[in-house]
Parts: structure tokens; sequence; C-alpha cells
């Protein structure tokens, strides 16, 4: 298990809670990494004393991170989940009896916001409808770590949309060996709605309304729009 964290010292330890629980439906033991990236509180304490192994890293760079994390973990298979997220207590199981039929080479996990509005659920119908399309689930991923490895990890030149570059290589990838790339559904992550808090349950259909902003969430290089929604963004 590999969680990025950058000031989480508030939602961590839930976090990782939820995954001692999954833990409990699998065969083999769980590594947990938490990657503390340019924090100011106690993420890094409250990630050690949850038994977490701790990694520092202060590169202002997403896919940066999450690489240190993989390549300092230590297990064949590789889970990455977000510190404001809960992992579902059959999520490892699922992840587990998948991998082990040889059949997928990875994938996603479909998730539920902690809380629901008009606005949240109008957003994450679209979200829904996009992961639909395009075949690719958020919210968590999960692989083996030689197709990682052959793939190049997440690309280190994306500021944001690091995660939905390397899904759909890790995708093309299994194509190429005849496995699937796969989004579980019946094991959802319950993810933070703190950017719905801070912005307002609408804020994505306002920036609908500013063509150059979603360009910019989409090219994944704009740094003053990765610093407004993620690296400088605190819940």
């Amino acid at each position: 298990m590999v969680i990025p964290a950058h000031n989480e010292q508030r939602y961590l330890p839930a976090c990782i809670d939820s995954i001692k629980r999954a833990a409990g439906s699998i065969h083999c033991g769980v590594e947990i990494v938490v990657v503390a990236s340019r924090c100011t509180d106690a993420t890094a304490e409250v990630a050690a004393a949850s038994g977490a192994i701790v990694v520092r890293d202060d590169s202002r760079n997403i896919a940066t991170v999450r690489n240190a994390g993989i390549r300092a973990s230590t297990g064949e298979i590789v889970v990455t989940i977000d510190a404001d997220s809960l992992m579902h207590h059959d999520a490892l199981g699922e992840v587990e009896r998948h991998l082990a039929t040889g059949r997928f080479v990875g994938g996603g996990a479909s998730f539920v916001p902690e809380r629901r509005s008009i606005g949240i659920d109008t957003t994450i119908a679209m979200v829904r409808l996009s992961m639909l399309i395009t075949g690719l689930g958020g919210a968590m991923y999960w692989f083996r770590r030689n197709d990682f490895d052959a793939i190049g990890g997440f690309d280190e030149r994306l500021t944001i949309a690091e995660d939905l570059d390397f899904a759909r290589r890790l995708r093309e990838f299994g194509r190429r060996s005849g496995r699937r790339f796969i989004t579980l559904r019946s094991a959802p992550v319950v993810t933070s709605c703190r950017k719905f808090d801070r912005f307002g349950d609408w804020h994505v259909f306002g920036m609908i309304r500013h063509p150059g902003e979603v360009r910019a969430s989409m090219r994944g290089t704009d740094t003053v729009f990765a610093d407004r929604y993620f690296y400088d963004f605190s819940g």
C-alpha cells in the first residue's frame, strides 16, 4: 500500500485504519508506505504511530512522490490510495482474487463521496460517465510491481492527471499480453468532499464556463492550475 500525503494528519488515521480492516480479507501481509511530501503538520508522526513506513519526498510533483513510495515498498502487488480516502473492506481481497487469475494487468476502483448534494451527485455522475466511456477507474490503482517497472512508473513530466496517464499506459501494456484493466465496482473507495467544501458543490460547473481551466486540467502540465487545486491545497 502506498499513500502520498501532504499535510494529511486529519485524514490519514482513518485511511490507514480502513486498509488494516481490508487486510483481514487476504492471505498475505500488507505493508503500508506513507510518502510525506512538503508536510508542515504531524503527517509523518501520525503515519509512524500507525505502524506505516514513512518516506519523505518534498518534490512538488505527485508523480515523483508516488514513484518514491512504490520504489520504497517491497511487495509484489502494489495498491495506491489517497490519504483522504477510505478503502472498502473487501478491496484487497478483490485485488488478490483478480490478479491471481493471470487475466488482469491491474485496474482502479469506483468511488462514492462522503456526503451528497445535488451539485456533488451531478459532478459524480459526470465523472462516472467519463470512467464508463474511457474504461479507466480512479480513486485507487492496483497492479504488479513488474508491470509498473515495465511501463516506467508514473510520468514525472506531468504535474496532474498522472494517474490517468498511468492507467492508460498500463491498460495498453496489458492488452499486448492479453490481460485486462478493470474497475472494481463492488469495492468502492469513499472519497472526502473537501474540495467541494472549499470551492463549493457546483465548482466543477463553474470551471466549464472557463474552458482554459478545463484545458489546463487535461494537459497535466499547467502549474498554476495544479497549485491551486492540488499542491497548495490543504483540507
